[in-house]
């Protein structure tokens, strides 16, 4: 996926929150829980993609290099404790292909009854473990997080006589939106086409069949689609405070860190 308006020359994935690009973030957080095999459908600028994964080890380290050999002394590492235990596959599925598409095109490399999707563009403390034991117990083919966005802009409420009585600045919104958090069972790579995007038929058909389940997570949530959002983001990293509860996190640690089991 590519962001217009922040970062061009970069695939979303790779745009920064804090020190770390987004998707080592996502990473994180399915790691926590245990899930540390990953597929990664490249796609826009994919090399630069593969080239950071390539690269990530010394760049994450610092080290003292004695010139004329290949010898590093005194390693002190910045990547998560847990990052050999992770293996990474890196699968082209094309430039314009779109969101189903790139499932289908990466589903050769699923070995598992169940696997888990999500976009890349998006952070929560969502619980991963919670979430497929939910997908377990429904029993449906697929199972999406519903989530419960801010508002983009201010809420203004007014009386029967014209006064403002209120105004609340971007407050959490009632309704539930898709928050881009999916497991699916093996078999609904079935109903993918070459080319199909995920939140239309596929999603839209499973739902008619009454094979879609919805896992409500009503923590911290935040999309990552606008430049604005990359500085909203970056921003919580940095102060460790959610703007619609005013929470702080102890040491600074981002909210979507603060990973429950």
């Amino acid at each position: 996926m590519r962001m217009t308006d922040h970062e061009p020359a970069l695939p979303k994935a790779l745009v920064h929150i804090g020190p770390h690009p987004v998707i080592l973030h996502v990473m994180k957080t399915y790691a926590f829980y245990g899930f540390k095999r990953f597929i990664v459908a490249t796609g826009y600028k994919g090399d630069k993609i593969k080239e950071f994964f390539k690269d990530l080890e010394w760049k994450a380290n610092d080290f003292t290099l004695k010139p004329g050999t290949s010898r590093k002394m005194d390693m002190a590492t910045h990547l998560p404790e847990d990052w050999l235990d992770y293996t990474i596959t890196f699968a082209d599925t094309g430039e314009e292909t779109q969101t189903g598409g790139r499932v289908k095109k990466a589903a050769k490399y699923v070995d598992t009854d169940d696997f888990f999707v999500t976009y890349c563009d998006g952070l929560a403390d969502i619980s991963i473990r919670k979430e497929y034991e939910f997908h377990r117990k429904a029993g449906k083919l697929g199972t999406l997080a519903l989530v419960r966005p801010m508002s983009q802009f201010g809420i203004v409420e007014v009386g029967s006589d014209g006064i403002v009585n209120s105004f609340r600045e971007k407050p959490v919104m009632a309704s539930l939106v898709n928050g881009g958090f999916f497991i699916f069972k093996k078999n609904f790579i079935d109903r993918l086409g070459e080319n199909s995007v995920l939140e239309e038929e596929p999603l839209r058909g499973l739902a008619k069949d009454r094979q879609l389940a919805g896992y409500v997570h009503d923590g911290f949530w935040a999309c990552m689609d606008t430049g604005k959002d990359v500085m909203r983001l970056n921003e919580l990293w940095r102060t460790g405070v959610m703007p619609h509860t005013g929470y702080r996190e102890k040491g600074k640690i981002a909210p979507w860190l603060n990973l429950r089991k």
